[in-house]
C-alpha cells in the first residue's frame, strides 16, 4: 500500500514531461508528512468506514460451512476384484484410488447427473427461495450451485467436497448426502455397461447350448444305429471275431463282421461329434465361467469411496469474515483518501504558482 502511494504521489509531482524534468522524488517522509497533515481527516474517514463495514457485514447473511474427504476406489469390475485369480487382477479392491481415479471421481461430482439429483433431494429450488415461475430460474440456481458447492483434489489425491449454506444443519446434510450420490451414480454408470455385457454372454451361451443339445441329438442317433463308443466298440469286435474264428464258429464271425462294417461306416462321424463336443463343452464352460463374473458385476455392488472424514454440523460461520472485509475497506478508504488529498494540494499548489 505504501509503495503505492509513494509511485502515486510521485506521478502528481511531476511537471509535464515535455516541458521540464520532474522537480524531486516523492520519500517516505513525504508520505508521512501528507498523512499528518490529514491526520484529523483521515482518523474521521477511518472511523467511519470501520463503522460502515462493520454495519453491512452483520447485515449479510452467514453462510456455514460442511466438508467431506473421501478417496475413490480403484475397483470398476467387482468380479475381477474378487472372483479372479490372483496373478490375473489388476487392481485390489482396498486400494486407495490414484490420480486417474480421483480425475473420474471429480466428473462424476461435476456431472448434471448428479446436479439434478442434488436438486431433486434437497428441494433447492424451494431451498434459495427462487421463483418457479421466473425465466431465469435455471441460471439462478446454477449459480447458487456454483457458489455452494465446491469440489477439489487434494495434494495427498483425495476428493474435497465443501458446502456453503445458510443452515449449518443443511450444510452437513448435502455434504454427507453427495457421497452417497457418488455412490450410486458411480454403479449406476458401470450398469450400462455390465447389464448389456451380461445379455451379449447370455445369448452367447443359449446359442452354444443350442450346438451342444444338436450334437447330443446327432450322438444318440448314432446310438440307435448301435454306434455309442467307437473306439470300444471296435475292439470289442475285433477281439470276439478273432475268438470266433479260433473257435471255428463262422456263423458268429459273419455277423461280427456286419457289426464291424456299421462301426466303420458310422465310425467317423461319430469321432467327430466326440471331439466336437469336448470342444463345445469347454467353450461353454468358459462362457459360463464369464456369465457368472457378468452376473456378480450386475447384481452386486461395492463401496466406491473410502471416507476419510464425513461432514459435521458447522458451529462457527464460515461466511462472511468480518474482520477481512473491515480491514480491506479500511485500507480502500485510506488509500482512496490520500490519493484525493494528495491530488488537492497539487491543484492548490499550481494555483498558488
Amino acid at each position: 500500500m505504501l509503495k503505492i502511494l509513494i509511485f502515486a504521489f510521485h506521478l502528481l509531482s511531476m511537471e509535464n514531461s515535455f516541458e521540464k524534468p520532474s522537480s524531486g522524488i516523492i520519500t517516505f517522509a513525504d508520505v508521512v508528512s501528507l498523512f499528518y497533515r490529514w491526520r484529523k481527516q483521515f482518523i474521521v474517514l477511518s472511523v467511519l468506514a470501520i463503522v460502515i463495514s462493520s454495519v453491512v457485514s452483520f447485515m449479510i447473511t452467514p453462510k456455514y460451512q460442511s466438508t467431506v474427504v473421501f478417496y475413490p476406489t480403484t475397483n470398476n469390475s467387482i468380479s475381477n476384484a474378487l472372483l479372479a485369480e490372483l496373478n490375473q487382477r489388476q487392481k485390489d479392491v482396498l486400494e486407495f484410488g490414484a490420480e486417474e481415479e480421483a480425475e473420474k471421481a471429480l466428473q462424476i461430482l461435476q456431472s448434471s447427473k448428479l446436479t439434478e439429483r442434488l436438486i431433486k433431494n434437497y428441494k433447492l429450488m424451494e431451498h434459495y427461495k427462487i421463483d418457479p415461475k421466473s425465466n431465469l430460474k435455471k441460471t439462478r440456481l446454477n449459480e447458487k450451485i456454483s457458489s455452494n458447492f465446491k469440489f477439489s483434489r487434494t495434494r495427498y489425491l483425495s476428493i474435497k467436497v465443501d458446502v456453503m449454506d445458510e443452515n449449518p444443519e443443511m450444510a452437513a446434510k448435502m455434504a454427507n448426502g453427495i457421497l452417497d450420490l457418488y455412490d450410486s451414480i458411480k454403479n449406476e454408470i458401470q450398469l450400462d455397461v455390465a447389464i448389456p455385457a451380461l445379455e451379449i454372454i447370455k445369448r452367447q451361451m443359449d446359442a452354444k447350448e443350442n450346438e451342444i443339445n444338436k450334437i447330443k441329438e446327432d450322438m444318440y442317433k448314432l446310438g440307435l444305429e448301435g454306434v455309442t463308443n467307437y473306439i470300444e466298440q471296435t475292439r470289442a469286435v475285433s477281439e470276439e471275431i478273432y475268438k470266433a474264428r479260433a473257435a471255428g464258429n463262422m456263423n458268429k464271425v459273419l455277423d461280427l463282421m456286419e457289426q464291424q462294417k456299421n462301426l466303420a461306416q458310422h465310425g467317423g462321424n461319430f469321432t467327430s461329434l466326440s471331439e466336437t463336443l469336448l470342444l463345445e463343452l469347454e467353450r461353454f464352460s468358459a462362457l459360463k465361467a464369464k456369465f457368472e463374473r457378468a452376473e456378480v458385476d450386475v447384481k452386486e455392488t461395492l463401496n466406491n469411496k473410502f471416507t476419510v472424514s464425513g461432514a459435521d454440523v458447522a458451529e462457527q460461520r464460515a461466511y462472511p469474515v468480518r474482520k477481512l472485509i473491515v480491514l480491506v475497506t479500511l485500507m480502500a478508504t485510506i488509500l482512496f483518501s490520500a490519493l484525493v488529498f494528495a491530488i488537492y494540494e497539487k491543484i492548490q499548489t499550481t494555483k498558488s504558482v
